[in-house]
Order: structure tokens, then C-alpha cells, then sequence
């Protein structure tokens, strides 16, 4: 915002790199090995789905506000405004309550190589966490990229500009919803795991497809939906791993997620460019139709 430029520009999103390597895995090893020092460790999808719904409701308040600030104050305000999230999320993080063992770094400063051969070998080792490793990206990744297409598609159903956000904060209410009823929802078994995915799939395909506003309700809880699941697989990676590899696997999935997250976008751009928003949508929730059965397999989920 002060030195408007392309390398500002590049070395905003090298920070916002940083930012997210730092923090993949970390969090939620933590949260679930202090959950677990006081035998609350059932409580991990709870305490996440809740704190995932306030950032969505974050999300949500700021994308009401945007347009009313911008327009009385223009860009400086808005930067303002974020510069000030960012040191506030950075003050809450130091709050965080961490109880760590001792140390346990290999000689030669190689403790950090020794705790990725340890957790990839859980992972080689052990199929359940194996495959709860792979559900995470498999979840997450094709709605999470789809997330970035919601204003185009949107726009198509003939909606006014200036209806856009309002309809986008629909979609992210059903993504709080899904976030907010992942404790409840943390009994479910393999099989309703899969009934939810399937659920889910099917409401994006059709919502997306009608191509009118009452869709997007559709979609809306199709995400809901992807939402609650990806919170849940989550969960039960946490509560497969056994070893002190726990931030390690949990970044690797969090790298896959990513992987596969680029892979959708450039499938999405040979869709769109052919289809509709609509139709592409419809054709991308046919992966987790895929996956279902995959997915109700015990070497998966166990329950």
C-alpha cells in the first residue's frame, strides 16, 4: 500500500508463502497435542470447526464492509484495515498455551530431517494413517479452489453487480454452518462420511447447473458440506498419528492439498474456457463421486 509496485506486489505474496509454511501442520499439532495433554483430545474437531466458523465469519463481515469503506476512504483504509488483522492474528497466536517435552534435536542440528523420516515412516508404515494422509487433499482441494470461481459463477445467474457480495456471503454462511457442526458430526462413521461427500457432490452439480440464484443455495450447502468434511478429515489424520511426526504428516497433507488445489485451477481453465462456470462446477464435483468408495473403505476410516 505505501511503495505501489510489482516487486511489492511479488514480495507480499512470497511473505503470504512464508506465512502459510510457518503455520501448516503447526497449528494443528499443537492444538490437538495440548488437547490431548488434557485429555480433551475428543474435542479437537469441535474446537476447530468453531474457530474456522469465526474466520469465516471474519470473511464474511469483511466482505460486507469493504464496499461501503472503499468508497468513503479508498485503498489506504482497506490496507489499513488488513495490515491491522494481520498484527492482531499475530498478538492472539502468542496467547496460545504450548507445553513442550524435552528437547530431542539429532547432532549436527539434523532434528529436523530425523522428524520427516520419522513421520513419513508412520505414514509408509501404518495404512490408516496413510490413508487418512491422502483423504485430507482429496476433500479439501477441488472446493477450495472452486472457492475462487463463486463470483463468476455468481455473475452468470444474471445477478447485478452489486448483488455479487451478498450472494457470496450466502455461500460462505453455508461454509460457517459446515464448520460449526463438525463436533456433532465427529460420530459419524465411514459410511456417513461417504453419504456426506456424495450429498454434497450432488447438491454442487445441481446447484451449479440450474444457473439462477436459488442454485447458489445449493451450492452453498454443497460447501457447507465440503466444509464440515474437510474439518473431520482433519480430525481423524490427528487422531490416526501416533509418533512425534504429528506437525510433519500434517504438513505434508497440507503440501498435498496445495498440489492438488493447482492441478483444479488448471483443470478449471480448460473447462471454463469451453463451457460455462455452471458446467464447469458440475463436471468438478464429479471427483468426490469418485472417491466415495474409496473413502467407505475401512483402511480409510476405520469407523
Amino acid at each position: 500500500m505505501l511503495i505501489p509496485s510489482y516487486w511489492a506486489f511479488a514480495a507480499g505474496f512470497v511473505l503470504w508463502g512464508v506465512r502459510g509454511a510457518l503455520g501448516s501442520g503447526a497449528l494443528e499439532a499443537l492444538v490437538y497435542e495440548e488437547l490431548e495433554r488434557l485429555g480433551a483430545a475428543d474435542r479437537y474437531a469441535r474446537i476447530m470447526g468453531r474457530a474456522q466458523a469465526a474466520g469465516q465469519v471474519a470473511v464474511m463481515t469483511a466482505m460486507a464492509l469493504a464496499g461501503p469503506v472503499f468508497a468513503a476512504y479508498g485503498y489506504p483504509a482497506l490496507g489499513a484495515a488488513s495490515v491491522l488483522a494481520c498484527l492482531l492474528c499475530a498478538a492472539t497466536a502468542t496467547r496460545f498455551p504450548e507445553h513442550r517435552g524435552p528437547a530431542t534435536a539429532a547432532p549436527g542440528g539434523a532434528g529436523w530431517a530425523v522428524t520427516l523420516r520419522a513421520g513419513l515412516a508412520e505414514a509408509r508404515r501404518d495404512r490408516s494413517v496413510r490413508g487418512a494422509l491422502l483423504l485430507v487433499p482429496a476433500v479439501a482441494a477441488v472446493w477450495g479452489a472452486l472457492d475462487e470461481y463463486t463470483p463468476l459463477l455468481a455473475r452468470d445467474t444474471g445477478a447485478p453487480d452489486a448483488a455479487i457480495p451478498y450472494l457470496l456471503m450466502m455461500v460462505w454462511a453455508g461454509v460457517t454452518a459446515g464448520s460449526l457442526l463438525a463436533g456433532p458430526a465427529e460420530r459419524l462413521g465411514r459410511r456417513g462420511f461417504a453419504a456426506l461427500l456424495t450429498a454434497s457432490a450432488l447438491a454442487l452439480a445441481t446447484g451449479a447447473g440450474t444457473g439462477t440464484t436459488a442454485g447458489l443455495a445449493l451450492v452453498a450447502g454443497a460447501f457447507g458440506g465440503f466444509q464440515l468434511a474437510t474439518v473431520l478429515a482433519d480430525a481423524r489424520l490427528q487422531q490416526r498419528i501416533e509418533s512425534t511426526g504429528r506437525a510433519t504428516l500434517t504438513s505434508v497433507a497440507g503440501l498435498g492439498t496445495e498440489l492438488a488445489t493447482i492441478t483444479v485451477y488448471v483443470t478449471y481453465a480448460q473447462l471454463a474456457s469451453t463451457t460455462t462456470h455452471g458446467t464447469a462446477f458440475a463436471l468438478l464435483a464429479v471427483p468426490y463421486l469418485v472417491i466415495v468408495p474409496l473413502v467407505a473403505l475401512p483402511a480409510v476410516l476405520r469407523r
